[in-house]
């Protein structure tokens, strides 16, 4: 199964159209989109679920009306993915995201806009796939693609993706 990972889009249905073209397309490649928050607008949502399933947790920025939940564990091809959107300061956060997340082989989340796939010893895979709007002191807009397969660890990649389109 490929999941495409989403955090920190930050759009509204005013300027959904400022979502690289990019990222559309790898929704419609992907089995499922996993959006880790600050969505801003259901359109964002409706958007991605034109081209396949998506789930999506409440970020900071995301209106209580959209009722998302602030934490979410799938079973994703046999495999367990958590969500959430603010995995907390760096210092500590594997140690936290394993203690939060025990049966978790996968943990996705956002709100630094700064893309990471990290495992630390035998904790899950951590993975935060940046911003494909908001790149705020990153170098580029980034989307993660994350790969799970049944007997297989689970693997993800992060894809630079753009430009944007003008406002």
């Amino acid at each position: 199964m490929r999941a495409l990972v989403l955090a920190d889009t930050h759009l509204t249905a005013a300027t959904l159209d400022r979502m690289p073209a990019e990222v559309w397309d790898l929704a419609a490649e992907a089995d499922v989109v996993l959006h880790a928050g600050d969505v801003l607008d259901r359109a964002v949502l409706d958007g991605l679920r034109a081209h396949t399933p998506v789930h999506a947790v409440q970020g900071n920025n995301d209106e209580g009306w959209l009722r998302l939940p602030d934490e979410l564990v799938l079973d994703l091809d046999g495999a367990a993915v958590a969500m959430v959107h603010d995995s907390g300061p760096t210092a500590g956060r594997h140690r936290r995201m394993a203690r939060a997340f025990p049966e978790a082989d996968v943990v996705v989340f956002g709100h630094s806009h700064a893309p990471l796939v990290e495992r630390e010893g035998d904790g899950p895979l951590l993975v935060n796939p940046g911003s494909p709007t908001h790149r705020r002191r990153q170098p580029v807009h980034t989307v993660a693609w994350l790969d799970l397969a049944p007997g297989r660890p689970p693997s993800a990649r992060i894809v630079e993706v753009g430009p944007l389109a003008s406002p």
